[in-house]
């Protein structure tokens, strides 16, 4: 969700600072601040976009080599001036940003406002540093152990930085369920919620774990954890181009990154598939075949677009595995008590790796005794450290905040885990196996195909940019799509659509069509297409507008539906991966055609990280 990013080192502040709140903008914020050491603590904050704060600085002096920015994304008190991080002490001598949510900061504040410290925000963020400013007060401690002990009194979760009029030369960083990333320059230190600010700078990062204390200056880094046990920082290498954080010539962000596509997918398999062996090789889960062999059920937890990645992974893993699936939303996951064993496999998926529910749904099943794998596309986050095994996407910087290349990524290994825990149980031949290695081999051209339908989808797009609901219908693994291709069009249009199984119609919806109701069928020539066909004629029947996504060649549904978008032929099982596209690129359209912020929708941020 928010954006950090803070520097301190030899060159002037701001300009990086700034440069970095820009690149974390996909995150989704509200508004933006900054706070800079020039003799004085300096905070400068404004609603709205970094550009408004650029803005409202743009006359004031920026200077000084020691700074931190942040963009908002309201969970206590609405998006204002006031709100804005960073947040001050009541002495102005301390200043934080914040990411996550203080639990008890209703308890926290109840107790300094009883000591006579004075509030000026709605947000539980100012309450931890006053927390900061009341130990220092009381107890004389330096800053360093005045931070460290606030955070043992805090419940909830957080990535800070802090800052300190008084200590000039030095950040104070921590992180608790919250991502937050240091990269080492020469003599230089940058902070961030994740690589995308640093990688312009330096290559070297540390990724902070859980209760872990960073006190960072020019020319030193200690890291602690809260319990004051010095910790031994691990180094590594980032793996990220620049050019990767750049539109390269298209308009949006998520207009590439639907063009990636055929590169992604093929990334995910690179290495990992052999068509002509009729074999699959998961290293990163290779250390437990035996327990694959041996699983009861596999539990798939998951929000949003990756928990529609995780319903076609139940049909697939079903099918060819033939091992009980069930795909739980992890919000309401932990909040159950579910019934979990030793023999379980639990298979969590997140793009960002940081996504809050997912992690407390991890805990809850490790706690349980529970095996659990991460899908993953961000190389050390946190949900990669704290599974027992896992597999990354490989499907590069994802910027626009309607996934995209990461739900068919997703797809694509929980493809290759079907078939790989398939070939481990037994249960699918090797005749058959190389049969859809070669199929699934042949994805990414098919792919490429499938996008030059774009001028095509724009024709739809503007005839139905008005449109005030949309329904999606398809059946079997093509049933996941529909909701995913409806939650696209939601997230960056802003128009009411839905999602179905196309059986379900009857059971409701066939209430809502009439002539005002484009309805998107997946209707693709496989097990399902009869009834598919009998469907529309439902539709049809009752006046709605009817699209289709159909294989080639395809002519019955093309008497039938008013628009036809045609996808290249493939297996049933890599349905998913082709009829996704057409969806993206339509939703991609109509938002544009309505002037929707299509990289940065309203309310909406990249990656949940608070619950």
């Amino acid at each position: 969700m928010c954006g950090i990013v803070g520097y301190i080192g030899h060159r002037d502040a701001y300009p990086i600072i700034i440069k970095g709140l820009h690149r974390l903008e996909y995150r989704g914020y509200d508004s933006a601040g900054i706070a800079l050491i020039n003799k004085d603590l300096k905070v400068y904050k404004k609603a709205g976009k970094v550009a408004d704060l650029e803005n409202f600085v743009k006359d004031i002096n920026v200077g000084g080599t020691v700074g931190m920015g942040h963009t908002r994304w309201a969970t206590h008190g609405a998006p204002s001036d006031r709100n804005s991080h960073p947040h001050s002490s009541g002495d102005r001598k301390l200043t934080i940003i914040h990411n996550g949510i203080i639990e008890n900061y209703a308890t926290l504040k109840e107790a300094l406002q009883s000591k006579g410290h004075v509030f000026k925000s709605d947000t539980d963020t100012e309450v931890l540093i006053h927390l900061v400013e009341d130990i220092r007060n009381e107890t004389g401690l330096e800053i360093e152990e005045a931070v460290r002990i606030a955070l043992n009194k805090v419940v909830g979760a957080y990535a800070i930085v802090i800052m300190s009029q008084d200590h000039p030369d030095l950040l104070i960083a921590a992180r608790k369920g919250s991502p937050l990333v240091i990269g080492v320059g020469k003599g230089e230190y940058f902070i961030a919620s994740d690589a995308t600010p640093i990688v312009e700078y330096t290559k070297n990062v540390i990724y902070l774990n859980d209760n872990e204390v960073a006190y960072i200056r020019r020319d030193d880094l200690l890291v602690k954890n809260i319990d004051n046990t010095v910790q031994i920082p691990y180094i590594q290498k980032l793996n990220l181009q620049l050019e990767a954080l750049e539109k390269g010539g298209y308009d949006h962000f998520m207009l590439k990154e639907i063009y990636e596509q055929p590169r992604s997918i093929r990334d995910c398999m690179r290495g990992r598939i052999y068509p002509n062996k009729g074999l699959v090789q998961l290293g990163g889960i290779k250390e437990y075949v035996e327990k694959l062999k041996n699983i009861d059920r596999i539990i798939i937890v998951a929000c949003g677009t990756s928990w529609h990645a995780g319903l076609v992974g139940e049909y697939l893993i079903e099918e060819y595995a033939r091992v009980s699936v069930e795909v739980e939303y992890a919000s309401e996951f932990r909040y159950r008590n579910p019934i979990i064993s030793e023999k379980d496999l639990v298979i969590a998926i997140s793009q960002s790796g940081e996504t809050a529910d997912t992690m407390a749904a991890i805990e809850l099943a490790k706690e349980k005794g529970a095996t659990i794998f991460g899908i993953c596309n961000v190389v050390g986050a946190s949900i990669p450290r704290i599974t027992h095994a896992g597999v990354y996407t490989h499907a590069g910087p994802e910027i626009g905040v309607a996934s995209t290349k990461a739900f068919t990524a997703q797809v694509t290994v929980l493809t290759l885990m079907a078939f790989y825990i398939a070939q481990q149980r037994g249960t699918i031949t090797q005749s058959k196996l190389i049969e859809y290695l070669t199929e699934l081999d042949e994805v990414p051209a098919l792919v490429e195909r499938a996008l030059k339908s774009n001028d095509q989808i724009k024709v739809i797009a503007e005839k139905f940019k008005d449109a005030a609901n949309f329904l999606f219908l398809g059946r079997g693994s093509s049933f996941p799509v529909a909701l995913e291709g409806a939650l696209k069009l939601k997230e960056i249009s802003y128009i009411h659509a839905e999602g179905y199984p196309a059986a379900e119609m009857k059971h409701g919806p066939i209430a809502l069509i009439d002539e005002n109701m484009p309805v998107v069928f997946i209707a693709t020539k496989h097990s399902s297409y009869e009834k598919v066909v009998s469907n529309i004629q439902e539709v049809k029947a009752r006046g709605g507008h009817v699209i289709a996504i159909v294989s080639e060649g395809d002519t019955i549904v093309r008497d039938l539906a008013e628009y036809v978008i045609e996808i290249p032929q493939t297996g049933e099982a890599f349905v998913p991966l082709l009829a996704t596209i057409p969806l993206q690129l339509l939703s991609y359209h109509i938002a544009v055609m309505r002037g929707c912020n299509v990289d940065q929708p309203r309310n909406l941020a990249k990656s949940v990280t608070v619950e």
